[in-house]
């Protein structure tokens, strides 16, 4: 079938929150200097100002499922939208540096619900033929949101607003929020949540809106699928069975912080400035990163289905290892400042083209069925996780050894990462989810 009007409408309404997570994820990057210098943070304090968002993010990914199964992905999404204007308005009208820290938090919450609701949504609503490329569209808007909040930065620092810069900066979300709100209330439910509660003309409907070619059909599909995951759900993910498939989720969430990735979009313009870059130069900069992480999660789209999952991971490990040994190296000999740039736009082209495309769908194939989704959300709290500590601390480590060293730090984690991915990690690529559970959970035991 080919997608109707109504189908992209609400499948763009839904990977909007995946724009929204990248655009608020980064964009304190622009605004925490200023943050520091007006309400005199140190470094501890500093990555704390950086973390807070994520500690909500993780808060927010965990209780979203509970909440979307409750109340349906659409009406929760709602709720993000609403928690991220409140997240806007309040970070850029803060007080203080608690009401910053508060509001932060709150834009965290919606940030973590999305990050799990938003491909929820597009998967239950998309046929299976085009339910890979659909859900995919998430991914896109979150590094497309990321470029987005460092051209904003880039664009308001030239203004030249003086004090109420950073206020501009952590603010201006609000207009994308308030537009995912409004868009939010001109879609349907998800007709996988309607027949859950048992609302069968209404998931009819939904199913003929969206052009569904057999809608008795595929209601009668989801129906019968239903009653299968009724009989599976409780069964427990922490079992000795999985314990194989909750090693690759664990590791490939742990190994996607681990290569550095945050920390550098985090703290971006604290990069370029150790460097000897102007904020305006490294502003500029950073959208060229921004940039090169769209196209090369673009290519990567194109080839993970060909090329398969481990051979990206490897690719992008070597690089990845090499890019930041590099950047250490700089740091360290205080000399080629001006490959740095170079250095990690090649850096980002490996992470997008590896980690960056691979990580959702590899953590959503190796479980089986029956505790896929508590898979996801283990391999998820993995990656949060490490997120948060990784950038509450970087700062820390930056000041009190070098800039060179947490650089040194990502750059071996990412050669363990290409030996356990080289010797541990099995290929997925065209081989069915079926399969994968009799291979994966056999291995487990």
């Amino acid at each position: 079938m080919r997608p109707n009007l109504n189908l992209i409408k609400a499948t763009l309404t839904g990977a909007l929150g995946g724009l929204l997570f990248g655009f608020d994820t980064v964009v304190i990057a622009g605004a925490i200097d200023a943050l520091v210098n007006l309400y005199h943070l140190s470094p501890q304090y500093k990555g704390f100002t950086v973390s807070i968002g994520l500690v909500g993010t993780v808060i927010g990914a965990l209780a979203a499922g509970q909440i979307g199964q409750r109340l349906g992905s659409r009406e929760t999404l709602r709720i993000t939208a609403i928690l991220y204007v409140i997240s806007a308005a309040g970070c850029a009208f803060a007080w203080n540096w608690d009401s910053f820290l508060l509001f932060r938090f709150i834009g965290g919450l919606g940030i973590g619900a999305s990050s799990v609701l938003g491909p929820v949504y597009i998967a239950e609503l998309s046929p299976a033929k085009l339910r890979g490329r659909f859900v995919a569209l998430f991914q896109f808007n979150v590094v497309f949101g990321i470029m987005l909040a460092y051209m904003s930065n880039y664009f308001i620092r030239t203004l030249q607003l003086g004090a109420t810069e950073w206020r501009w900066q952590v603010g201006v979300a609000g207009i994308p929020a308030v537009g995912f709100l409004i868009l939010l209330f001109g879609i349907p439910r998800s007709p996988r949540w309607s027949a859950s509660r048992n609302r069968i003309d209404e998931a009819l409907q939904v199913l003929r809106l969206m052009g569904d070619p057999n809608p008795e059909a595929e209601l009668a599909d989801i129906r019968a699928a239903l009653s299968e995951e009724h009989a599976t759900a409780h069964e427990r993910v922490f079992q000795s069975k999985y314990r194989f498939p909750l090693f690759l989720a664990i590791s490939i969430g742990a190994f996607n912080q681990l290569a550095g990735i945050n920390a550098i979009l985090y703290y971006i313009n604290d990069i370029f400035a150790y460097a000897g870059y102007t904020t305006l130069s490294g502003d500029q900069k950073a959208i060229a990163i921004g940039a090169t992480n769209v196209v090369f999660t673009m290519v990567a789209m194109t080839v993970i289905d060909k090329l398969g999952r481990k051979i990206l991971l490897l690719v992008g490990a070597a690089g990845m290892a090499t890019c930041l040994g590099g950047v250490a190296w700089i740091f360290s000999s205080h000399a080629h400042q001006g490959m740095l740039v170079w250095i990690l736009i090649t850096y980002m082209a490996f992470f997008a083209f590896s980690q960056g495309a691979v990580i959702w769908v590899y953590i959503g194939e190796v479980f089986p069925t029956s505790v896929r989704s508590k898979g996801q959300g283990v391999g998820s709290a993995s990656h949060w996780f490490m997120n948060a500590a990784i950038a509450m601390a970087f700062p820390v480590i930056v000041n009190s050894i070098s800039p060179a060293s947490p650089f040194m730090f990502f750059s071996v984690m990412t050669v363990v990462q290409f030996f356990t991915v080289l010797f541990f990690y099995p290929e997925t690529k065209g081989q069915t989810l079926e399969d994968l559970q009799r291979k994966l959970v056999h291995v487990g035991h």
